[in-house]
């Protein structure tokens, strides 16, 4: 299975912004939906945001629309999450995932992780 690598993350007061980015191969770049989910303590591993392998389709899990924003950047084989007003509610561990096609945004169709990156975001 392919490994992604994450970075970014860390403390942030709430309101404010973080950055996370998930560098992959350029094949599974170019060829997989590539995600972002979360997993707070004591909660399922959740859906968070995905970009479509052709650049095109972009989708978030509702809590986090006009906060969060992902994008992919063909330079790198990397997609990045930018998270805005940020609340503590978005603390989590992010991790980042690829699937060629996923029946559902759905951590059970993803096949490939990385292996995480902390999120904590303070009141």
């Amino acid at each position: 299975q392919e490994q992604l690598a994450e970075s970014g993350g860390g403390l942030v007061q709430a309101g404010g912004s973080l950055r996370l980015s998930c560098a992959a191969s350029t094949q599974i770049f170019s060829t997989h939906v590539m995600a972002w989910f979360r997993q707070a303590p004591g909660k399922e591993r959740e859906f968070v945001a995905a970009a479509h392998w052709s650049g095109g389709a972009t989708f978030y899990t509702t809590s986090v629309k006009g906060r969060f924003t992902i994008s992919r950047d063909s330079a790198k084989s990397s997609v990045n999450l930018q998270m805005n007003s940020l609340k503590p509610e978005d603390t989590a561990v992010y991790y980042c995932a690829a699937a060629q096609s996923p029946n559902e945004l759905h951590q059970k169709y993803f096949d490939s992780w990385g292996q995480g990156i902390q999120v904590t975001v303070s009141s």
